[in-house]
């Protein structure tokens, strides 16, 4: 029996509750006017689960004075009833065992120690029944001054943003300031944060430009916060905003915001670059070759000084020569540069010109902002085209074509030379190239090339030698039965191997004088071509005629037979031969292939040869 008194002893004091009763981590440190909320909960308790709560305070040596409570609307002291009544102090319920003493607009009299209490409903009493926090209030001595910034700046040009914030140092608090930006329809942005601590913090569309240089905070000796916002673009047009933030550290060492205070400091329109970008070329110039060309292009814009080039000199829409806005030359030469010369002013240069250089100049220009990684084209605009004429005297030379070799029959040998003399003005380089072409006879089709008098290409030599076929003569230049050739750097030739009744006709000659361009290549400076010349000669058809004779005559079986074929030809030259034997019984009869023999001299027998005597 003492052992199980023992037992339930031991079970009582195994389940027994102690309330426990917290607030607010404290002493709090508060800004008057400000709202202040105090936290009381109870934990670990019996009774009913909604718990109720009674709030107090304390200042000095005083006597305590009731602040609220959950369930006695008149707990209330009378100095603080028309407080309670208006709302201004109110105990809210979060939860069953959880309130919240309100203070919508604290004063600094509502300095004390703020002591919650909870009313027993445990069987037992046991733990701890209150808890209190201390509160000091002090006043708002927060300012926000800040410096309206220009309210129109160009692209690419910098936003200075201003911001005085300051507080009277009478209590441990510490400052923040912020930097945001209101954009139509777009809520508030922040840029940029110098915390209480020093630290700063940008926002999340700001970090990349912060880091690149293109956000810049200034902190003055007199307190003021300065931020530089460079190479403004369209997105950074609209009202500024600078926060100024009073923190305290509280237990725990979590900072808390006790006050602050949001000013406008003003809106900020952002002027196009393409507004104001203005670009010109100078001027119109005649020149003779082997001059040196100058031409300027003047660029201006409201803000210059912000924007970074990209110049590009245009030739009739080619690019000429490019300047990088790193400064970096594209497509320049020893002969061709393009340099920056002042503000805005910059000078393409070409050193011994070149008809080639003749043509219609404009200046491009294109416009960026920003800096590090962050560029963009704010605007690009071409000037007035100028005009550049380059006076040159031409190569000049006389063409004569005279026939080498005539043909006096179809198959003869035909050639023909094309000889270039009396060249001046030729310049040091310069090379000539060859055209032939050929205008066939009037006359029926029979194997004419075409019916008409057509001026047909039959092939060409170019500046460097190279062969270009015309159409109709490819497979005849691709044979080597027609041959093109540059017997001497003044002579040129056209060689038909076995001359064709196709190829009488009219011949001309055209001799292209080419000399070095600006590009590297090669230009066409002059070309001349050769009175026509006529190739042509009495077409003889040819013929054959073939006699056999008897040569030994069998009169009797097993004797032998023997025949002889002779061909004469009339204008023909070297022709092959095939021959053919037949025998027929009877001029009625049919013919019966005895043997023959190829060009190439192969013999085959025909059907009419018994196969054992072949």
């Amino acid at each position: 029996m003492e052992n199980l008194s023992l037992l339930l002893l031991f079970l009582s004091i195994g389940v027994s509750h102690a309330r426990v009763v917290s607030v607010s981590p404290g002493p709090l440190l508060r800004v008057e006017g400000q709202p202040v909320s105090l936290r009381c909960d109870v934990t670990d308790y019996e009774g009913p689960r909604e718990q109720d709560f009674e709030w107090t305070m304390q200042q000095g040596e005083a006597g305590s004075i009731q602040v609220i409570s959950t369930f006695d609307q008149r707990y209330s002291d009378v100095s603080l009833s028309d407080r309670v009544t208006s709302g201004d102090l109110s105990v809210v319920r979060l939860g069953d065992s959880v309130v919240e003493l309100r203070i919508r607009e604290v004063r600094s009299s509502d300095s004390a120690a703020y002591l919650c209490s909870t009313p027993s409903t445990d069987s037992v009493f046991s733990g701890n029944y209150n808890a209190g926090v201390t509160l000091k209030v002090i006043a708002n001595t927060l300012k926000v001054a800040p410096k309206a910034p220009e309210p129109v700046v160009p692209e690419g040009g910098d936003i200075t943003l201003s911001c005085n914030v300051t507080h009277h140092l009478t209590d441990s608090t510490y400052l923040s300031v912020t930097w945001s930006i209101q954009r139509p329809g777009i809520p508030l942005v922040d840029i940029l944060t110098v915390g209480p601590d020093g630290d700063v913090v940008t926002g999340s569309d700001s970090a990349q430009r912060y880091a690149d240089g293109g956000i810049r905070l200034v902190i003055r000796r007199d307190g003021a916060f300065g931020l530089v916002v460079a190479g403004v673009t369209q997105a950074d047009a609209g009202m500024y905003v600078c926060t100024g933030r009073d923190w305290t550290r509280e237990e725990g060492g979590q900072w808390k915001n006790i006050v602050e205070k949001t000013v406008e400091m003003g809106a900020v329109a952002v002027t196009p670059t393409a507004r104001s970008l203005s670009v010109v070329a100078k001027s119109n110039t005649t020149l003779n070759i082997d001059d040196t060309m100058t031409l300027t292009c003047l660029v201006a814009a409201g803000n210059l000084a912000s924007l970074a080039l990209e110049v590009t000199w245009l030739v009739d829409g080619r690019t000429a020569v490019s300047l990088g806005r790193d400064g970096v030359v594209s497509n320049g030469s020893p002969s061709v540069g393009l340099e920056r010369t002042g503000p805005g002013e910059f000078r393409l240069v070409v050193r011994g010109v070149r008809g080639s250089d003749k043509g219609m100049y404009s200046c491009r220009v294109r416009a960026w902002v920003g800096g590090g990684g962050r560029w963009y084209q704010a605007a690009e605009k071409t000037s007035n085209p100028v005009q550049v004429l380059v006076t040159q005297i031409k190569p000049n030379f006389a063409v004569t074509l005279t026939p080498s070799s005539s043909p006096q029959v179809t198959g003869d040998p035909t050639e023909l030379a094309c000889h270039v003399t009396n060249i001046t003005h030729f310049l040091a380089g310069g090379r000539l190239g060859v055209a032939w072409e050929y205008t066939p006879l009037p006359g029926p089709p029979g194997d004419r090339l075409t019916t008409t008098q057509t001026t047909l290409p039959i092939g060409s030599l170019d500046a460097h030698g190279n062969l270009k076929s015309g159409t109709l003569y490819r497979d005849r230049l691709e044979s080597g039965a027609i041959v093109l050739t540059r017997v001497e750097p003044d002579t040129f030739k056209l060689r038909f191997l076995r001359t064709q009744e196709v190829d009488m006709g009219v011949y001309v000659c055209r001799v292209t004088a080419w000399t070095p361009s600006r590009q590297g290549g090669m230009e066409e400076a002059a070309e001349f071509l050769t009175p026509p010349l006529n190739v042509r000669w009495e077409p003889k058809r040819p013929s054959l005629t073939a006699v056999a004779q008897r040569v030994r005559e069998a009169v009797a079986g097993g004797a032998t037979f023997e025949m002889s074929c002779t061909v004469s030809h009339v204008h023909l030259q070297d022709p092959g031969y095939s021959v053919l034997v037949q025998t027929q019984e009877s001029v009625d009869s049919a013919t019966r292939t005895v043997l023959s023999l190829s060009p190439d001299s192969v013999l085959q027998h025909g059907g009419a040869t018994d196969p054992n005597r072949r």
